[in-house]
């Protein structure tokens, strides 16, 4: 976003040469930056309500480091996700302000209080601790997204006395993200004792038939619960992103 831009088009709707709603659609239609190896988009919270998120796997601490400054640039708050340690304190060396969180491993250039957007509590729920980073990645994106989120640890279906005595978090949660590996049986039963969107995430936990999270996978997609949706193997921000949108609606 150019501040001369925006500052014209302004002027055109206050002059009554261009009507709000054409402004509007101008906005979000606006360009990327072009900083060489990438070309951010410095309008994604205004056509999807949320800014656009860097994915660390492939790029160098120089190249997260120059995407989060463009971004930065324009008055945006950034998270990278999947950033290595190594990979994170490089990226602190050249920004200041970055919270790395180790378990999800999340790198957040924003408030550490994010005002809170969403209508509701977004759930986290984990079959087992092993399942803890995704769970952790999922909490930390919807937290940073602006939404209340409850962590409901270790409470699969191999204790499911666990899960009951959690029964009245479940209900009051707005959306409920449900993480879990080896044969992925926990959404199916949350989705049967709550009347709010579950969303899936398998996670490659497990051993051999799990065939690295394939197994948890396909058992999700075919829930008997009907109120049950799948994001992909490990993908807790998938997961937190649905569920931010889903909780502002």
């Amino acid at each position: 976003m150019n501040r001369d831009r925006i500052r014209a088009l302004l002027d055109q709707v206050k002059s009554g040469e261009t009507e709000p709603e054409q402004a509007l659609e101008t906005l979000a239609r606006l360009p990327f930056s072009d900083i060489g190896d990438a070309r951010v988009d410095t309008h994604r919270a205004l056509r999807a309500g949320i800014p656009e998120v860097v994915y660390a796997p492939g790029k160098t601490a120089e190249q997260i480091a120059s995407i989060v400054r463009t971004l930065q640039d324009v008055g945006q708050d950034v998270l990278v996700t999947r950033t290595e340690a190594d990979v994170a304190a490089r990226v602190q060396g050249e920004i200041a302000g970055g919270e790395y969180e180790t378990v999800g491993r999340t790198l957040w250039f924003g408030p550490a209080d994010v005002a809170t957007v969403g209508k509701g509590v977004i759930a986290v729920i984990s079959a087992g601790t092993a399942d803890l980073p995704v769970v952790t990645e999922a909490a930390t994106v919807a937290r940073c997204f602006g939404n209340e989120v409850d962590v409901l640890a270790d409470v699969g279906v191999a204790g499911i006395h666990r899960l009951l005595a959690v029964h009245d978090q479940l209900r009051s949660a707005r959306v409920l993200i449900v993480v879990a590996g080896m044969e992925g049986a926990l959404p199916s039963v949350v989705g049967g004792i709550v009347d709010k969107p579950v969303i899936a995430v398998p996670t490659s936990v497990g051993y051999g038939a799990a065939f690295g999270g394939i197994a948890a996978l396909l058992g999700m997609l075919t829930s008997c619960a009907s109120n049950v949706t799948v994001v992909n193997i490990d993908n807790g921000f998938g997961a937190a992103y649905v569920a931010t949108l889903i909780n502002r609606l």
